[in-house]
């Protein structure tokens, strides 16, 4: 049994460590066990086992362990400590400092708020930091419980990078349904709570795209860093992972540019009901303007009001003001106004 030296870390100080959310010792195998903070306290490593430690970042004891005992420099701490992060990477001599988002499918939760994922990785240990739940690390666990998961730092950081596209690509998908079924809707019938739910579309899919092109292009540069964490097969499946992801900035901004067409044929029905309707109440208008001038004039109170005297008069007015409306009507429909 091969202790790990002081000089990488003090395990002992993990032990009582408020926001140490799990931690597993993998085996170099795909498989693993959890410990607590105890067992990490004690932990001997041999040559073919490495450490994970999955710790949350808005802790004060986190942080103050991170400065006094990871054995990272300063400025890689203060990096993995930031309040806000952009998705990137950066070698340094020891190891690898990586930044990643995956969608926020917590429940409650918008998929567009997504969750901010920060990595260091070396030849024996791992540290991720995070503050909200990631299913993409639930999955990435129960893979090590199995005994399927990764066998080495290299691995580690290839499979979770699949395993966050592919809770992305889900909700890709879900987006594109959303905006067919949309389109079919549309044809059907419009209504303005469409209209919310396209507006809420092309928002997601802006917000989604805000942090997935940048994570493309920290992908294409790992893909591209020549570390000894890294084989060829892993430089090969991160650049699959790079253009898989491209793929997903693509389907974005269809999904988006889609959703824009829909919206505009949307609105370009609602107005067209709207002027429908209101051609129907201006014919109705002038059918009964003329009538409203008649019964306007007779209702004066002067003398000399044809018909006064006679008890037909009120009906020979009726039968001539409706025939007077029946006139304008066939008017309308032979001038193909109506």
């Amino acid at each position: 049994m091969q202790r790990e030296s002081g000089g990488l870390f003090e395990l002992g100080a993990v032990g009582e460590l408020d926001g140490l959310t799990d931690a597993w010792l993998l085996n170099g195998r795909g498989g693993g066990e959890q410990l607590s903070g105890r067992q990490v306290a004690v932990l001997e490593l041999t040559d073919e086992q490495w450490l994970w430690l999955h710790l949350d970042y808005s802790k004060t004891s986190v942080q103050e362990w991170m400065y006094r005992y990871s054995g990272l420099n300063e400025l890689t701490v203060e990096a993995l400590l930031q309040a806000e992060t952009r998705p990137r990477c950066v070698e340094t001599g020891s190891g690898l400092l990586i930044f990643l988002r995956g969608v926020n499918l917590n429940p409650g939760a918008d998929p567009e708020d997504m969750v901010s994922l920060r990595i260091w990785i070396e030849e024996r240990r791992i540290f991720t930091l995070g503050l909200r739940r990631l299913l993409s690390l639930d999955d990435l666990r129960e893979l090590i419980a199995r005994g399927s998961g990764p066998e080495g730092p290299g691995d580690f950081l290839v499979m979770l990078v699949n395993l966050l596209l592919d809770r992305v690509g889900a909700v890709i998908d879900d987006l594109y349904d959303l905006v067919d079924q949309l389109e079919e809707s549309v044809l059907i019938a419009s209504d303005h709570q469409q209209r919310e739910r396209l507006a809420g579309i092309r928002r997601q899919a802006i917000t989604l795209r805000r942090f997935l092109a940048p994570q493309r292009e920290a992908l294409n540069r790992l893909s591209a860093e020549r570390v000894a964490l890294f084989s060829d097969e892993h430089h090969l499946y991160l650049r699959e992972a790079a253009d898989r992801l491209t793929r997903f900035v693509e389907d974005l901004d269809a999904a988006r540019e889609r959703a824009g067409v829909v919206h505009e044929s949307l609105v370009s029905s609602l107005t067209e009901q709207t002027n429908n309707r209101m051609y129907i109440l201006s014919v109705i208008a002038a059918i009964f303007l003329p009538l409203s001038f008649v019964t306007g004039l007779l209702g004066i109170n002067v003398g000399g009001i044809p018909g006064a005297e006679n008890p037909l008069g009120f009906s020979l007015v009726v039968v001539g003001m409706l025939l007077v409306g029946v006139g304008l009507l066939a008017f309308f429909r032979w001038r193909r106004w109506f």
